[in-house]
């Protein structure tokens, strides 16, 4: 094995933006669905939105604190905001390029059109100007700045209109606009064939005359700010850490601007007057060619009805097993269940929860809560078991990074009911996922026991793919009552039967890591496959360097950020890293060792990132049961075979598609969408004639 250094690592930055970029080919793609295609687009201008505030913005900190300790790659913090920002530049230029050159005209071709104002014609131009007399015009806010009126605080995120207009005395003035959020960012027009609109901005860019009446408009155009959105609590010395974070919330909308957006075309001086009032950086000035902030292609993307414009329906399917008993406490009782999500339905989840809260027989509900949806089925039926006098316990992170707000509200909304909530603990977020129901049966107590690799959300559950796990195994029961006795305090030991815990989860999956490479030294094959969201952790990375030059055959799949190389001569010749950007977001957590053949399936809430081993409780459960064990085999084998959404990872750190020559075409999640079909009851009536073929059974 070579000698540690710089040069076998990818910086965490550099692999994150690569994966926004595999994200980005799903936009250009043209096998996807057009209107797919605009929300693969709004979701690389989403993700790099939160990029900015709080990877970007953390970088900066450290420059600010002048703190010039270089990464895992070998890059200061001043070395990787600029290669992040000649990186984010060459981004965009594709970005907008598959917007201008490929979306438009696609749209265009299929009746759909984005107007410019001089392109309406006189029924148009009517329409809109009514629309901006009615609608638009009593909204509006002109800012100017003067010796009076200092430079406005422009929110996070908000999209405007800067305006150089000439003054009295032959000088310049700065006026702002901002675009109001509570409209429509876009217009439907009328037209008597197919579909046009115009957005926001270009109708008030084109009125901006009645806004600033007696001055002569010089330049204007549209820009947008970023400000830094990372919250910085003491909790340490925060006597009430739910009042901190509110306070920490309403700083969040006016952080430093770490990056200014301007569309193309802005004249200098004007630019010239956003930098230096905002003091942005110049590795945070970025040119738009096109439409700032293309988050709204989300929306826009439903307002192309037709289903040959969209990926087939799914629907996740309702397990077979559970219609075979009539109670699903009895369901779980006789057997442990898997669920792969969204493939198989989340409502089971949520059935057991809504169960548990009318059962009289049911004492105690206790369950962690990280992100729930807007509307959460779960958090009524927790109020209502509250109400109905259980005791119920909640667990929730008030820490979730851009969900603090929601949680708070929700967790007030608990305690209303009854309910006895944690909001989580100082210096650790509660990042596991884990529900635990105690029920009064016939031969006493049982419990019964829910773990999974991703958040109770019935919405995005939905679109993740995650795994979870229905037991009433006693020891696993045991297992999560130490767990929850240990988040509420009333409890310090930490001795488990059957999961394991982090922090310290680095040590656990060192120990396994290692297992394999003394196996393969022996003589014994060495098998290690693990799926995840991100590979960030130094001594996990090293681990696997050694285990891969002991002759452990590796697989990683890997949705996200990676910091390992892999085959590089001499270090990872035997890791391959493949990753899965489809349809779906890939988001649960595997883990397989061979064993010498007495093979090990984890699955977690943890990846491989130092803050998950070491800032988090997070939770790694073992899969015992045959039946599972096999079926998560077969996940691992579809997702390693995919030929069609997966892509190499180079040991340079960029990606490139499988090379399908002599492969047969195969998307893995299409794949799990059959599998869960034809494995369960396809509900009456439910067409499966676009895509989701039901396939042979493999096993």
């Amino acid at each position: 094995m070579r000698n540690s250094t710089y040069e076998n690592y990818i910086n965490r930055e550099v692999g994150w933006l690569e994966f926004n970029r595999r994200v980005l080919q799903e936009a250009q793609d043209r096998n996807n669905p057009l209107a797919e295609r605009l929300k693969f687009l709004a979701i690389t201008s989403s993700n790099l939105d939160e990029f900015f505030m709080v990877r970007v913005a953390s970088l900066w900190d450290q420059v600010n604190a002048g703190f010039k300790i270089p990464d895992i790659a070998g890059l200061t913090p001043t070395e990787q905001i600029k290669v992040i920002s000649e990186r984010v530049k060459k981004q965009l230029y594709s970005e907008y390029n598959c917007m201008g050159r490929s979306i438009i005209p696609t749209l265009r071709r299929n009746g759909t059109d984005f107007l410019d104002y001089y392109e309406l014609d006189e029924n148009q131009r009517s329409f809109i100007d009514a629309y901006y007399r009615e609608t638009v015009y009593p909204v509006l806010t002109p800012m100017v700045v003067d010796q009076s009126r200092p430079f406005p605080t422009l929110l996070n995120k908000s999209l405007n209109i800067g305006i150089l207009f000439e003054d009295e005395k032959g000088g310049t003035t700065f006026g702002t606009v901002q675009v109001p959020s509570v409209l429509p960012r876009y217009i439907e027009l009328p037209r008597s064939k197919g579909r046009a609109y115009i957005l926001l901005e270009e109708i008030i860019k084109h009125h901006m005359g009645f806004l600033f009446e007696g001055h002569e408009i010089l330049h204007m155009g549209c820009y947008r700010i970023t400000r830094n959105g990372d919250l910085s609590v003491d909790e340490e010395g925060a006597e009430d850490l739910l009042e901190a974070i509110e306070e920490s919330l309403k700083q969040r909308k006016w952080g430093n601007v770490v990056r200014l957006e301007y569309e193309r075309g802005l004249e200098d001086e004007l630019l010239d007057v956003l930098v230096s009032e905002m003091e942005v950086p110049k590795e945070g000035i970025f040119e738009i060619g096109g439409p700032i902030d293309l988050t709204f292609l989300m929306k826009f993307s439903g307002e192309l009805g037709e289903p040959e414009l969209k990926y087939p329906v799914y629907k996740p399917q309702r397990l077979a097993i559970f219609s075979e008993y009539e109670d699903i406490f009895d369901a779980i009782s006789e057997n442990d269940i898997m669920l792969h999500h969204p493939y198989d339905s989340f409502e089971h989840v949520v059935e057991l929860v809504e169960k548990a809260a009318d059962d009289p027989n049911v004492l105690a509900i206790k369950q962690t809560l990280y992100r729930v949806s807007g509307n959460s089925p779960i958090v009524k039926a927790l109020s209502r078991a509250a109400e109905n006098g259980k005791q119920v316990t909640v667990i929730l992170e008030i820490k979730a990074r851009f969900d603090e707000e929601n949680n708070i509200k929700w967790g007030k909304q608990l305690e209303q009911a009854g309910c006895h909530v944690i909001y989580g603990l100082v210096g650790l977020k509660t990042h596991c996922k884990i529900l635990l129901i105690v029920r009064r049966e016939e031969d006493g107590i049982k419990r019964y026991v829910h773990m999974g690799t991703g958040n109770y959300n019935d919405s995005t559950a939905r679109l993740y793919t995650d795994i979870g796990i229905f037991t009433s195994n006693p020891f696993f029961g045991e297992d999560a009552s130490t767990l929850f006795n240990m988040l509420s305090g009333s409890s310090k030991n930490h001795d488990f039967y059957k999961v394991d815990i982090s922090p310290g989860l680095d040590q656990t999956f060192l120990r396994y890591i290692k297992g394999e490479t003394k196996n393969a030294r022996a003589g014994e094959k060495g098998r290690i496959i693990a799926k995840m969201n991100s590979l960030v952790d130094k001594s996990i990375i090293d681990a696997l360097y050694e285990a891969s030059c002991a002759g452990v055959k590796i697989d990683l799949i890997i949705r996200g950020v990676c910091c390992l190389r892999p085959e590089v001569k001499d270090l990872s010749e035997n890791i391959r890293v493949i990753s899965i950007v489809g349809r779906f977001l890939e988001h649960s957590r595997i883990f397989y060792f061979h064993n010498c053949g007495n093979e090990l399936i984890f699955l977690s809430s943890a990846d491989w990132m130092p803050r998950n081993l070491t800032r988090r409780v997070e939770l790694l459960f073992p899969v015992e049961d045959r039946e599972n064990k096999r079926k998560i085999k077969r996940i691992l084998d579809v997702s390693l075979s995919d030929t069609m959404k997966a892509r190499v990872m180079r040991n340079d750190g960029t990606y490139k598609k499988i090379d399908r020559r002599g492969k047969e075409a195969l998307n893995s999640q299409e794949m799990f969408c059959s599998i869960s079909m034809e494995e369960n009851e396809v509900e009456e009536g439910f067409s499966v004639e676009r895509g989701f073929r039901p396939i042979l059974k493999r096993d």
